[in-house]
């Protein structure tokens, strides 16, 4: 069976109705509403989650300081209140159950040290940010596992700025030069980290990244995650053996089937299941029945609201129909 779900990102402010939204999947998950504010976007989401992290946003950006601001805590009561949330509407839930966060290089290409260079220019910075992530991780795992005692946990790591921090294309503050690259083993060992801390706590681990150029041999191997979730408008020619490789290994492929540049045009059913077959066809893997997931290419934040119930609606009929094809 070829399951569907979100990323994360959903649209609007009423967090009760995106989550009743997101249960109405069989593989449903915590969503992210940035429209409520920074301190419940990607960034500030996950900076509230690394434990003992202190940061304050000031003139539209995040920084590392002293003590925590007071958006930092707004993102730690409002992870609070959605996690008491989920636990309202999802009681008893026996399935697979996701949350996603921020991962270590993203936040680092996207916060201020305490002085004026990026966490990514500062090794120290860098390392703290990423323990402490991996710190806040496991306190999510296990207060969503306290939670949903019968739900399987899913661990997806948001990433869409790795490509370019291991390519050195992430421009200093002020735009005039480019930081250094970061070599890929120590990029491995701060995701494994996340990974190690999921597999703990009986949660599989996801990377997901809408940009293109992410190392997927790397993902699954050195970082240890257990499948990778990727935007297929993104592929490269290297990316089909890589990801075959990748199925061949019994690791999951998620799949951003649902283009969401333009929110406007939506593809029907039939081209959902075109696409996704042309994907297949081309890793040309036996079996990928379980362990096969379709999802939006990224985020669905900039949607209007009454169009993310038939995103969704599309993608598991869709799903329905290429597991029957599959199979035969």
């Amino acid at each position: 069976m070829i399951e569907h779900t979100g990323l994360g990102s959903l649209p609007g402010t009423d967090f009760g109705q995106a989550l009743r939204t997101a249960f109405e999947l069989e593989f449903p998950y915590l969503p992210e509403l940035p429209s409520r504010g920074p301190w419940a976007g990607m960034i500030g989401r996950g900076l509230g989650v690394a434990s003992g992290l202190p940061a304050q946003y000031e003139a539209g950006q995040w920084r590392l300081a002293p003590t925590a601001g007071i958006d930092l805590r707004r993102a730690r009561v409002t992870l609070r209140d959605d996690l008491d949330q989920l636990e309202e509407t999802a009681a008893g839930f026996s399935g697979r159950c996701k949350t996603q966060v921020a991962g270590p290089w993203t936040l680092a290409a996207s916060t201020m040290a305490q002085h004026t260079v990026r966490v990514l220019a500062d090794p120290g910075a860098r390392r703290d940010l990423g323990q402490a992530l991996a710190a806040g991780v496991r306190d999510l795992l296990v207060e969503v596992k306290r939670r949903l005692p019968g739900a399987q946990l899913v661990l997806q790591i948001d990433e869409p700025s790795l490509p370019a921090v291991l390519a050195g294309a992430i421009a200093t503050p002020g735009g005039f030069f480019r930081h250094r690259a970061i070599d890929l083993p120590e990029a491995s060992d701060a995701l494994a980290l996340l990974t190690e801390v999921a597999h703990d706590e009986g949660a599989q681990a996801v990377v997901h990244c809408c940009a293109p150029g992410l190392p997927v041999a790397a993902m699954t191997g050195p970082a240890g995650f257990d499948g990778v979730s990727l935007d297929q408008d993104q592929f490269s020619a290297g990316d089909y053996e890589a990801l075959a490789q990748t199925a061949e290994a019994g690791r999951q492929l998620w799949l951003g089937c649902l283009p969401t540049n333009d929110p406007s045009v939506l593809p029907s059913v039939d081209q959902l299941r075109q696409r996704v077959l042309g994907v297949v066809e081309r890793i040309a893997v036996n079996d990928l029945a379980g362990r096969l997931v379709l999802t939006p290419a990224c985020g669905l934040a900039g949607f209007p609201t009454q169009s993310v119930k038939e995103v969704f609606r599309r993608l598991g009929r869709a799903a329905s129909q290429v597991s029957a094809e599959l199979a035969e």
